[in-house]
């Protein structure tokens, strides 16, 4: 069987974010030729999240981060196909994108799907989630901004709602209701083989810091 047809490049570079040399928060009007609501998918993989997401909301811009090219260059054909417009893709570490070229306050939403377990004691410290990379989220996010995440590995996701839980500004909130019945890939494929889902929101409040360490409350497991 045929596999899908390719764009050529040229076609992709309008969906394809190129970061500049010189890290600098990113100016979002700018990229997105709008003054929309911002978006970020952490590892956005084969794009099934910025594809229905992009279509159910077209008022709301989305950024998708991979760190692997072939998958951005994937994603960006399937988005270039049906011209969305308000996505963008880029090619990079989502804890470095999320230091070095995020305002502060200038999302509305962060989106984390299934994020790699690197399972080996030793590999641990390759995981995106840190205590850094869940203050940079937080700091990220624009008051009443959402973290969603979720994870077919309970273990990584105790850790994940462990590190969430001590970030002061955000509290849980129940999920969002969507029309997609599957969110990405890997949550159809688990979900179809009846596998545990471990997913929670939470929401930044206002008027709070960022994140002191002083607070131990962690999510529920939800599938």
């Amino acid at each position: 069987m045929r596999g899908p047809v390719r764009l050529p490049l040229e076609q992709l570079e309008p969906y394809l974010l190129t970061l500049p040399e010189t890290p600098a928060p990113l100016d979002w009007p700018g990229i997105f030729g709008n003054e929309q609501p911002v978006e970020i998918e952490v590892g956005c993989g084969k794009g099934l999240f910025l594809l229905t997401a992009s279509l159910e909301r077209p008022d709301v811009n989305f950024l998708g981060i991979e760190i692997e090219r072939k998958y951005q260059l994937f994603t960006a054909n399937r988005v270039a196909k049906r011209q969305l417009r308000q996505v963008r893709l880029v090619c990079t570490d989502a804890r470095l994108f999320f230091r070095d070229y995020v305002a502060a306050g200038s999302v509305q939403a962060v989106h984390v799907y299934f994020p790699d377990p690197w399972w080996k004691t030793r590999h641990h410290k390759r995981r995106v989630f840190t205590e850094e990379f869940a203050t940079a989220c937080t700091r990220v996010l624009r008051p009443g901004g959402r973290l969603e995440v979720m994870s077919d590995v309970a273990e990584y996701f105790a850790v994940i709602a462990a590190l969430l839980g001590r970030q002061t500004a955000l509290r849980p909130v129940p999920a969002l209701a969507s029309s997609a019945t599957y969110r990405t890939n890997f949550e159809r494929k688990y979900r179809q083989i009846g596998k545990p889902i471990y997913a929670a929101s939470y929401e930044k409040a206002a008027g709070v810091p960022a994140t002191d360490g002083a607070n131990p409350q962690a999510a529920s497991l939800r599938t």
